[in-house]
């Protein structure tokens, strides 16, 4: 395994060894304004909501890693602690992308990327209508994190008016993670788009906890078969199947397994961790379980 000293090697090659392994990372559209008036609107990746009561959010216009300057963004946000993060989805990404070009002072990026500038409700920067959820926020703090190119800036904001697309909302008001279509930063250039493609849930356990590792029989934690990823799940149950559901699920089930192969333990044994195993791809935790329990019942 490679292990690297940050301090001995060069700001840019840490710069994509961490940009490369932190990802994806959601991207904070911030629009800003300055003294005069002058608007800014630049994408930053350095972003992530860190409290709901309050409602914060941080992002980091890093100094530049070759000139050390700051980017307008901080300068405005000194000034006049006010910004909009404006959400990002795919079907602005390209727009967003030529908002990031290092335009001068003073020229309007809603102008050269084509979004449209909509008025804020509580603040002074603009929101972008073309965004499926705008955050208006207050800048509460700016931390500076060093002096030298690459350092980056917190910018801490608290949200003091949201605004959703309605037609995100679901039949709960809630926001639908397939219709929303988040993208996201990764290493170099590369994107990362959140659709059927690359998405998938896990029931996370807030109120229960699973049995764990440790409760796990030795076959099933020695398994072969089955991965890391597969004893975690396993081991989210909160209580395993009793015997009585697991011999009758054996009957109806998997009967005609046990006859194929009565005369050959060792293939059994493989046969119910990959039958297992397929349960658990398709999310059925306690079918799984009754089938790895089955074996020595």
């Amino acid at each position: 395994m490679l292990s690297i000293n940050p301090k001995e090697i060069e700001i840019p090659k840490l710069h994509r060894y961490l940009l490369g392994s932190i990802g994806p990372r959601p991207i904070a559209f911030a629009s800003t304004i300055d003294q005069h008036g002058n608007v800014n609107l630049a994408p930053f990746s350095f972003f992530n909501v860190f409290s709901a009561n309050p409602p914060i959010m941080i992002f980091s216009p890093a100094r530049s890693g070759r000139t050390n300057t700051t980017k307008d963004t901080y300068n405005n946000v000194k000034n006049i602690p006010e910004t909009v993060i404006n959400v990002v989805n795919h079907d602005m990404v390209h727009q967003m992308s030529l908002a990031s070009s290092p335009y001068p002072s003073g020229v309007s990026e809603f102008e050269k990327s084509g979004f449209t500038p909509l008025d804020s409700e509580l603040i002074t920067p603009p929101r972008v209508k073309e965004s499926p959820v705008q955050f208006e926020c207050k800048v509460n703090e700016v931390i500076e994190l060093g002096n030298q190119g690459g350092a980056g800036n917190l910018i801490i904001c608290e949200v003091v008016r949201i605004h959703i697309q309605e037609d995100l909302l679901d039949e709960k008001q809630m926001i639908d993670q397939h219709k929303i279509d988040l993208v996201s930063r990764m290493g170099g250039n590369w994107y990362c788009r959140a659709d059927k493609n690359s998405m998938f849930e896990i029931q996370k356990p807030i109120t229960t906890c699973g049995i764990g590792f440790d409760v796990l029989p030795k076959d099933v934690l020695n398994s072969s078969i089955l991965t890391g990823n597969d004893l975690g799940q396993l081991a989210g149950i909160e209580e395993l199947p009793n015997e009585t559901d697991v011999n009758e699920y054996k009957l109806l089930e998997l009967s005609e397994l046990f006859l194929s192969l009565e005369e050959d333990a060792v293939q059994l044994e493989i046969k119910i961790h990959k039958r297992a195993q397929d349960l658990l791809k398709r999310n059925l935790l306690e079918e799984a379980w009754m089938t790895l329990l089955s074996f020595n019942n």
